[in-house]
């Protein structure tokens, strides 16, 4: 007797650990199990977080940012939550720690999540209108985009080889405009943009702008043509800046997913993106944001220069 009820003990012991293992294993897939539930090595979001890059002053970004939420949620059936990262690094650790499920990611940034973390699809890349030297945007839409180095218009710096010993400001090492392409050619000029620059890492192209022109940094690294951001504080900033170069062209910024999301999901999310770039009042919102003009589906292979520039400046 004691002996059936020992055995009826290990049973349902044994019944016990093994939900819990299923509990366990909830939790493993997607990240936190309260937002999201599991499908085998998949899981489907039961809503939605969405990150992106602050490049331009973070406050201002998530406010024009914050639209999405409803467009997304009608478009998806489900909550989502809009927001802005503290630096660009901190997106890729969100991701690669499973906080988020979407993140609008600079091509460098999708490169290290995607490739070091494992952590990102890309499911859409953006359109943008190409820039005039002006400032003023083209009518053709393009699928990449310049960084350019400003200084004072009344500055003794006209070129990149005046540029040693000054002090640039840069955006984090991640940003492919703000950093990496910049830095390729300070390096094709023998300058080492650690070592023989005075490097000044500020958040958001709109910062860097806003260095040149009180005169915290001699030079800035800013995509083309990130001026437009300030213009309204300093209508001259045009007249007061000049372009001493262009680097050579970037790939478009990316929309990109959690690599162990549901494939339907993904699917839905970029139809979802595709569909607010196509609308009046989505157009308007991403235009706000990023100067976006839409989407268009995207893969990997997309972005093996980009793997080719940081490989390049990680072996410098």
């Amino acid at each position: 007797m004691k002996l059936k009820k020992l055995g009826a003990f290990f049973i349902a012991f044994a019944l016990l650990l093994l939900a819990a293992c299923g509990d366990s294993d909830g939790d493993a897939n997607g990240g936190d199990s309260g937002d999201n539930t599991s499908n085998g090595d998949t899981y489907v979001p039961d809503s939605l977080t969405v990150q992106f890059v602050p490049s331009q002053n973070a406050e201002t970004l998530e406010a024009r940012a914050k639209p999405l939420e409803d467009l997304l949620a009608d478009e998806l059936g489900i909550d989502v939550t809009v927001s802005v990262s503290t630096n660009y690094n901190t997106v890729v650790e969100a991701l690669a720690s499973g906080q988020i499920d979407v993140g609008f990611l600079p091509p460098n940034a999708y490169i290290q999540a995607h490739d070091e973390y494992g952590a990102a699809d890309v499911i859409l890349q953006s359109q943008r209108y190409g820039v005039n030297e002006d400032g003023t945007s083209t009518d053709e839409l393009v699928d990449s985009y310049y960084a350019i180095f400003i200084a004072r218009a009344d500055s003794d710096i006209n070129d990149i080889s005046d540029v040693e010993g000054k002090t640039v400001a840069f955006q984090d090492v991640t940003s492919s405009a703000g950093y990496v392409w910049p830095a390729a050619v300070l390096l094709d000029e023998g300058i080492d943009p650690l070592a023989d620059v005075n490097p000044l890492t500020l958040q958001g192209h709109d910062a860097a702008v806003t260095a040149v022109l009180n005169g915290e940094a001699d030079v800035a690294a800013i995509f083309q043509d990130a001026r437009n951001v300030v213009l309204s504080d300093f209508p001259d900033v045009f007249e007061d800046t000049k372009v001493i170069a262009y680097t050579e062209p970037i790939p478009n910024d990316t929309i990109a997913v959690q690599t162990d999301m549901d494939d339907e999901w993904k699917e839905k999310i970029q139809q979802a993106f595709i569909n607010i770039g196509q609308s009046e009042e989505g157009l308007e919102i991403v235009r706000d944001i990023y100067t976006h003009e839409g989407y268009v589906e995207s893969q990997d292979s997309n972005f093996d220069i980009v793997r080719e520039y940081s490989e390049r400046i990680q072996g410098e």
